[in-house]
């Protein structure tokens, strides 16, 4: 088992709280008909993963504040400096759900179609994607970019739904 990812764009947090409340918390992608446009990326986290793709795009050295997120999911107050209080509390069991910064949105949506293949031969060098290809990364870096431009074009945000 491991982390999934989806991430989709959205007008704002209050759609995506909406969005969230009538699915139990599960992702937006699997509604019937699906909340929000959007890609399945399992293992791409925004912090690591995902911020090594951006970092490929700007042909900069991944730093862990590369991709600045705002959580929008749980809506519970966070936990204090102790953590939570008990074992169920949904700042433990997730799903969480972050509002990606503009500046990740925009990169990604700036990638031209051109330059994936370079972008993407620069992302599988990270330690975090040991052993993956090219060729098998493309087609999901392709999937990333295309709601990162579909946001920017709508003046929408970029979301991550992610759950253990």
């Amino acid at each position: 088992m491991g982390v999934l990812s989806d991430y989709f764009r959205a007008a704002d947090a209050a759609s995506v709280v909406q969005a969230l409340e009538q699915a139990d918390g599960g992702s937006p992608l699997f509604t019937e008909p699906p909340a929000f446009d959007g890609v399945e990326a399992k293992h791409v986290d925004p912090t690591v993963v995902l911020a090594q793709l951006i970092a490929a795009v700007r042909q900069v050295e991944w730093r862990v504040d590369l991709v600045e997120e705002t959580t929008v999911w749980p809506t519970s107050p966070a936990p204090g400096p102790d953590g939570p209080a008990d074992d169920d509390d949904p700042w433990v069991t997730g799903p969480w759900v972050s509002e990606l910064q503009l500046p990740a949105r925009d990169t990604l949506a700036g990638v031209r179609d051109c330059d994936i293949p370079a972008v993407v031969a620069r992302w599988v060098r990270a330690e975090e994607l040991q052993g993956a290809r090219s060729e098998d990364m493309q087609p999901l870096a392709e999937e990333l970019v295309l709601p990162a431009r579909r946001a920017r074009s709508a003046g929408e945000r970029l979301y991550c739904w992610t759950s253990l």
